[in-house]
């Protein structure tokens, strides 16, 4: 079984990072740009997991987090935020609105497959 995850970040660097470290570790990543995009995409293919930006244009991550969890209920599929957001107001805001983890940028190999370990998806 082929395992997706949806990378959804606004800067290329970080999906092109993100998707080496994913698909070294068996992942099939599909990308997308902002919020807006990242939903259409789960409308027409719900993925595995999602690692999710904060910060992007037309459709932020919080935005984006709730109207996912509003729509396709409250777990599935398990959302790993990676943001530049460190306060504890907005983690707890991410973890509040439906997210499984969170993970500071930057990140490496170790802090990103450590957390999807956490979550049970590796």
């Amino acid at each position: 079984m082929t395992r997706t995850c949806l990378v959804v970040d606004d800067s290329r660097v970080v999906r092109k990072v993100a998707r080496r470290i994913l698909e070294s570790n068996g992942f099939e990543v599909v990308e997308a740009a902002n919020g807006q995009l990242a939903l259409d995409i789960c409308r027409t293919q719900l993925p595995g997991c999602i690692l999710l930006d904060w910060n992007m244009p037309v459709m932020d991550g919080i935005t984006f987090l709730k109207a996912l969890r509003a729509e396709f209920g409250p777990d599935n599929p398990p959302v790993v935020f990676c943001t530049t957001e460190n306060d504890i107001g907005h983690i707890e805001a991410a973890i509040t609105s439906g997210a499984q983890e969170y993970i500071m940028k930057p990140f490496d190999e170790d802090i990103l497959t450590g957390k999807f370990a956490q979550v049970g998806l590796l």
